[in-house]
């Protein structure tokens, strides 16, 4: 299988939306999001990438059909939801792109479109005039029942990438868990890195 690596901004970016919706559903399913989504808030949390001048969507095409996405925002577009995690931390929101989100299909992985989106996205963030790109991920417990076995965390590979977490800068979101009935806080660590 062959990967076709292609930045989406303007109006392909937003013909994207509702695909890179459905990858996240999908994918955020398993471990560690355990993410059980619907399009209705997806759309809705997608909106901020029609909004943003500087959004982008890295898409990870087989032929035309869309099977990874990448998205990033200025850090200032999720002031709302993010502020308050970088209180006391010193930095600029301003000076910062959000690396979002990367979800690609697992039957696609290992051919290099992890680098690939944050290359592009990396880019992206440079040319817009940012000194720094910044991501979160999400924090489970080691004894979770849901975690698997086999599972191997990405800490090595962002640190490979030059990414590091910034202590003490962690944001808290809510969302129904596939084995839940309601909606529970989810505690999600900021990583940086210098442009």
């Amino acid at each position: 299988m062959s990967l076709r690596i292609h930045a989406l901004t303007g109006a392909a970016l937003e013909a994207s939306l509702d695909e890179v919706a459905r990858l996240r559903i999908e994918v955020f399913r398993f471990w560690p999001y355990l993410y059980d989504g619907d399009l209705a808030y997806e759309r809705h949390y997608l909106q901020s990438y029609r909004t943003s001048k500087e959004a982008i969507v890295v898409g990870a095409f087989d032929g035309e059909q869309l099977v990874g996405a990448a998205t990033g925002t200025p850090l200032a577009d999720h002031a709302d939801d993010f502020a308050q995690a970088f209180d006391g931390s010193g930095l600029d929101l301003s000076r910062i792109f959000y690396c979002a989100e990367s979800v690609l299909l697992p039957e696609y992985r290992g051919q290099g479109a992890g680098h690939a989106f944050f290359d592009v996205r990396e880019a992206h963030a440079r040319r817009s005039g940012y000194d720094k790109a910044a991501f979160c991920s999400v924090t489970r417990p080691d004894d979770h029942p849901l975690k698997p076995a086999d599972y191997s965390p990405l800490d090595p590979f962002w640190r490979k990438r030059g990414y590091a977490p910034l202590i003490n800068v962690e944001a808290e979101f809510s969302w129904k868990d596939i084995d839940q009935d309601q909606q529970s806080r989810k505690s999600l660590q900021f990583w940086i890195r210098d442009l």
